[in-house]
């Protein structure tokens, strides 16, 4: 082909160092500006021996860095030049940004020549489309995939793993829009979208609070939630020995005074040392509800009282309120009295929903115990 001045170098053409001969030596290292070079082939050779261009793979073959005479040279012998052709159609080193995409051939680019840890967060951008994921965690055939997430020392980290293949599971999950409240729980539709939703359960505790005066008052915590309430009272211990502890309904937050209440009871007792005492008991139109029946609360060493009771659905305005308890307790100033009740009754005077209710002594303070309330749904 004609060209207007000088034909074009095709090839990265390299002159070896100079090589100084060795008596009855036969391999050379060829260097270029003292840094070894190796030639892709014999053939990309030009090799002058005193003055005569060798054959090459006849005269001289290549090995890496190391050129080898078919003969060992002798004194005298003069290694004119090596030239060493490299690539004849190498171009150098393209300039920047001047190989494009479609200049690369098809899988040209394979995992073995990007090095670990070579792509970094600004190398990739993980788009999803309605047919394909932005990022697939596949499994090896035996252990299923997973993503993981570690701490900042890579030493401790957190797996989402997939469904066994076994399971046959394909679905997907759709996170909510905002991180929900302080202890919620993540809950799905049934189609995979997730929400946060508070804990609920048929028996959820409303509130608690200790004894330290006459009374003992919880106001508020009757709602359309739940159809009946639990009391739990433990440890309850009277300022005045053999005091009866009581309940009290509460309408707008105030104790009901009234002598309404209707109150039936049984007791079992033992005497230590004496035939066991039973007996039955009711209490009509009185102040407040007992919670004990035959005996009373004592308040000696050791000794206290425990009880639960259930208000029945305190918001209804059609109906009495009813209310049930069990209890235990000693009596007297010894060990030797043990008594359990259980029993019942009911306000009459109106029909108005409950605000509340009130644990009360019969006389003094209780000065130690606790009372705890829970909501039962329906």
């Amino acid at each position: 082909m004609a060209y207007i001045g000088r034909q074009p170098e095709i090839g990265n053409f390299q002159i070896c160092d100079a090589i100084s001969t060795v008596n009855n030596q036969a391999a050379y290292t060829m260097q270029v500006s003292s840094v070894n070079v190796e030639p892709e082939t014999a053939n990309h050779m030009i090799v002058s021996l005193n003055g005569v261009i060798q054959k090459p793979n006849s005269s001289y073959t290549v090995a890496g860095a190391v050129i080898t005479f078919a003969s060992a040279l002798v004194t005298g012998d003069v290694i004119n030049f090596i030239q060493i052709l490299g690539s004849v159609l190498d171009l150098g080193v393209p300039s920047d940004d001047t190989v494009t995409a479609a200049k690369l051939s098809s899988n040209a680019v394979t995992t073995a020549k990007i090095a670990n840890d070579a792509v970094d967060k600004d190398k990739v951008n993980l788009i999803s489309t309605s047919s394909s994921a932005g990022l697939e965690v596949k499994g090896d055939g035996t252990t299923d995939g997973y993503l993981q997430l570690n701490c900042n020392q890579n030493t401790h980290g957190i797996k989402l793993k997939s469904p066994p293949h076994s399971a046959s599971a394909s679905y997907t999950l759709t996170f909510p829009n905002n991180d929900g409240d302080a202890n919620q729980f993540l809950q799905t539709n049934g189609s995979g979208v997730l929400s946060f939703a508070a804990v609920s359960s048929d028996y959820v505790k409303l509130a608690s609070g200790s004894f330290s005066s006459n009374s003992l008052s919880f106001n508020g915590y009757f709602t359309s939630a739940y159809s009946h309430y639990k009391i739990i009272l433990t440890d309850v211990v009277p300022s005045t020995n053999n005091a009866n502890v009581s309940m009290r309904y509460r309408i707008s937050d105030s104790d009901v005074t009234t002598s309404d209440y209707q109150n039936v009871g049984q007791h079992g007792g033992i005497q230590i040392g004496v035939a066991s005492a039973n007996g039955t008991s009711n209490q009509t139109n009185t102040d407040q509800f007992k919670l004990q029946q035959g005996y009373a609360v004592s308040n000696a060493s050791n000794l206290c009282m425990n009880a639960e009771l259930t208000i029945f659905n305190p918001l209804n305005t059609s109906l009495y309120k009813h209310y049930h308890y069990t209890s235990s307790q000693h009596y007297g100033s010894a060990t030797q009295y043990w008594v359990t009740s259980t029993g019942g009754g009911y306000y009459d005077a109106n029909t108005t929903a409950l605000s509340g209710f009130s644990i009360i002594a019969s006389t003094g303070n209780i000065t130690s115990g606790n009372c705890y309330l829970y909501g039962v749904k329906a």
